[in-house]
């Protein structure tokens, strides 16, 4: 039971036919042209080890032992408002303190916030040569000094020791996967914005009984995706290592892996698993789909698709983690045998638990 990323070769030759006006009107040229600019017209930041190895000097006497302390200081740097782009309503955030990197998030989870719960998390980041530290963590409500009000739909204040932040949560309702990458026997449960920086359409098949995260490329994919063999159907994104696969029969990448590496260090590029969309489940679309795939789950979840119990929420992870790109070859022997039927096709695409 499932639960719980210009070189100028010109030649000598001519270079010294260039007058000394010409080459003077180049630079002048060069520098009204400015840096590279994104689509908002403004510069990418530029990250340095410099500002790196700094912010870990200026911190090394703070310490970190309780969700007080750790409260303090990132609410401290929190601006005035913040956009919190992953569905399931996590902020998450990274801080020094003390020598090391600190990692954790600020969630406004659907089932709660209205009742004025905030939840926080923050624990020693983890990375290859070691693990997570010990997680810090608590529901904040009134009785922290901690203040949740609702301003709007999808925007709440949340206030501590005087200061307030303005959190606006991601509204993708209005989002709709275009008609021509549905397959048959498909419900579109809701778009998932994966901390990645990734979206995808979460949907559930009823003729297979599977789930599915296919990427939405409506807009910018902010990622790129490579063969991982010349003509192969098996793409891996640069940035992200998310494996998908580009399917025969429609105009659509179905998530097939993630690297199981991020899955162990819990970075931002660990799978759109922890991700659903929450703030848009209608007609109670999501507890139904998981207990059509999963009778067993049969009065035992909320809407949300957390379990009674308590023990955590249902995991929806039709993909594989992988260490190696041998181990995607089953997907390909699947989908690209000609003796898979078109009808069954859709059920080569999951793995793990699903």
């Amino acid at each position: 039971m499932p639960t719980c990323r210009n070189r100028n070769h010109s030649p000598q030759a001519l270079c010294q036919r260039i007058s000394h006006f010409f080459a003077a009107f180049l630079v002048a040229v060069s520098i009204v042209a400015g840096p590279a600019l994104s689509a908002d017209g403004t510069a990418p930041e530029l990250k340095t080890n410099q500002a790196w190895i700094e912010d870990l000097q200026q911190s090394a006497k703070l310490k970190v032992a309780t969700v007080e302390e750790a409260l303090d200081i990132v609410f401290s740097r929190l601006p005035d408002t913040v956009f919190v782009h992953p569905t399931e309503n996590y902020y998450y955030f990274t801080f020094s303190a003390g020598g090391i990197i600190y990692a954790g998030n600020l969630r406004l989870a659907a089932r709660d916030r209205d009742k004025g719960v905030i939840h926080f998390a923050v624990f020693q980041q983890a990375n290859q040569a070691s693990e997570a530290g010990d997680i810090l963590y608590r529901e904040l409500t009134a009785r922290d000094a901690v203040k949740v009000e609702k301003v709007k739909p999808l925007t709440y204040r949340v206030t501590y020791k005087s200061k307030p932040v303005v959190f606006r949560l991601n509204d993708v309702s209005k989002v709709q996967p275009p008609r021509d990458i549905v397959a048959e026997g498909e419900k579109y449960l809701g778009l998932v914005a994966d901390e990645s920086g990734l979206r995808f359409f979460l949907f559930y098949n009823a003729t297979h009984k599977l789930f599915a995260y296919v990427l939405d490329e409506t807009g910018s994919v902010l990622d790129q995706f490579n063969q991982l063999e010349k003509d192969g159907r098996i793409l891996i994104g640069q940035r992200s290592g998310f494996a998908v696969y580009n399917h025969h029969y429609l105009d659509r990448r179905v998530l097939i892996g993630v690297h199981g590496a991020n899955t162990i260090v819990n970075n931002y590029y660990d799978g759109p698993a922890d991700q659903l969309p929450e703030n848009h489940i209608t007609d109670d679309n999501l507890r139904k789909a998981i207990v059509d795939a999963d009778p067993d789950m049969k009065g035992e979840l909320d809407e949300f698709g957390y379990l009674n119990s308590g023990e955590g929420r249902y995991l929806i992870a039709p993909y594989t983690q992988y260490e190696t790109t041998a181990e995607l070859a089953g997907y390909d022997q699947c989908a690209d045998d000609p003796k898979t039927a078109p009808h069954i096709y859709d059920a080569c695409f999951t793995a793990g638990d699903q």
